[in-house]
């Protein structure tokens, strides 16, 4: 892989605008679910353990800092690049690591818009969607599948970076990823801190929960993360990072799996979803004006006072809140200018 030093060397606009996805698409139904949370401590750990990716986030990010905060907030822009049709979300996600770059152990540099650096973290949302679907549901069929890889190219494109580590077939990005299982991916201090939440403070909707409760609570609700986590892995990441996995983790996987399923289907169809999911549907209904700036984060979510107004952080200050307006009923006040 050649060097990188600067973004513009990578980050070059596509010769057309890609059509966005829309309410027809595969990828419309499949992502964006609640469900998908349970596969969070995956898609952060896989992600760090592409080796660039991993010492850029060890070096430059703040997520472990404020795990949650970071995780909330950043859902809204990157379900947004899906759901919101337009490229200008996407182009906003990959500006937020335009300066992210630096020197990897071997002298070798790294930045975060390198095109393989960046495919890989992609190649863990879109191909997230699978796992999730056969392991939580909804039933994924084989064409739901490579109508989810067709469409993940374009996803891809609207982020205005080089396509070019992008496979050209489902059957070429099954082998990328096993290649990358298999040959590329390390065990790494960032990864091993995604999978600790042994020190996580409770969940926002948790926040009244005594602390003395909370810690007796984080114990086991560690060890069935990481157990969940293992039981996505590929087999060749799970030799790689030391863990087990016998027939009888695989029995109770599937079983949960499918009490996930189940629990998804009673709940009405609309709270499923993420807010910035039902904003778009409700765009398609009418109930939320075309015009209508998009459903932010809300404030409780902003990165700290002193690093808000660092280009890398989402911080949604030039767009009008809508706490006043009846059909955003998460806002909680105007997002504060940046220091």
């Amino acid at each position: 892989m050649t060097d990188v030093h600067e973004p513009d060397q990578i980050a070059q606009p596509q010769p057309t605008e890609p059509a966005p996805l829309g309410p027809d698409s595969v990828t419309w139904k499949f992502f964006g679910g609640w469900h998908g949370m349970l596969i969070g401590l995956w898609s952060g750990s896989m992600q760090n353990m592409h080796p660039k990716l991993g010492a850029a986030v060890w070096e430059h990010s703040d997520f472990f800092r404020e795990r949650w905060q970071r995780l909330n907030r950043s859902l809204y822009p990157i379900i947004g690049v899906v759901f919101d049709g337009t490229t200008d979300t996407g182009r906003e996600v990959r500006d937020y690591h335009r300066e992210i770059k630096g020197a990897m152990p071997d002298g070798s540099r790294y930045h975060a818009l390198d095109p393989d650096v960046f495919y890989w973290a992609h190649a863990t949302f879109w191909y997230g969607n699978i796992r999730c679907a056969e392991v939580f549901g909804p039933p994924i069929t084989e064409a739901e599948k490579r109508a989810l890889f067709a469409e993940s190219r374009t996803w891809y494109s609207m982020y205005g970076v080089s396509t070019r580590p992008c496979p050209d077939t489902y059957e070429e990005f099954l082998e990328y990823w096993d290649h990358m299982c298999r040959n590329v991916l390390e065990d790494h201090p960032a990864v091993r801190t995604v999978l600790d939440i042994s020190e996580l403070p409770p969940p926002p909707w948790l926040a009244g929960l005594p602390g003395p409760v909370w810690k007796v609570m984080i114990k086991p609700t560690e060890k069935f993360f990481t157990w969940l986590t293992v039981g996505l892995y590929h087999p060749a990441v799970r030799e790689m990072m030391g863990f087990e996995w016998s027939e009888k983790d695989e029995r109770r996987f599937r079983r949960f799996g499918a009490a996930v399923n189940t629990f998804m289907h009673t709940l009405p169809e609309r709270y499923r979803k993420h807010p910035r999911c039902r904003d778009a549907w409700d765009r398609l209904a009418g109930t939320v004006p075309t015009e209508a700036p998009l459903l932010e984060t809300p404030t409780r979510n902003l990165p700290p006072e002193d690093v808000r107004g660092e280009s890398v952080h989402y911080c949604p200050v030039t767009t009008a809140r809508r706490a006043n307006l009846p059909w955003q009923s998460n806002a909680t006040g105007e997002c504060p200018v940046p220091h």
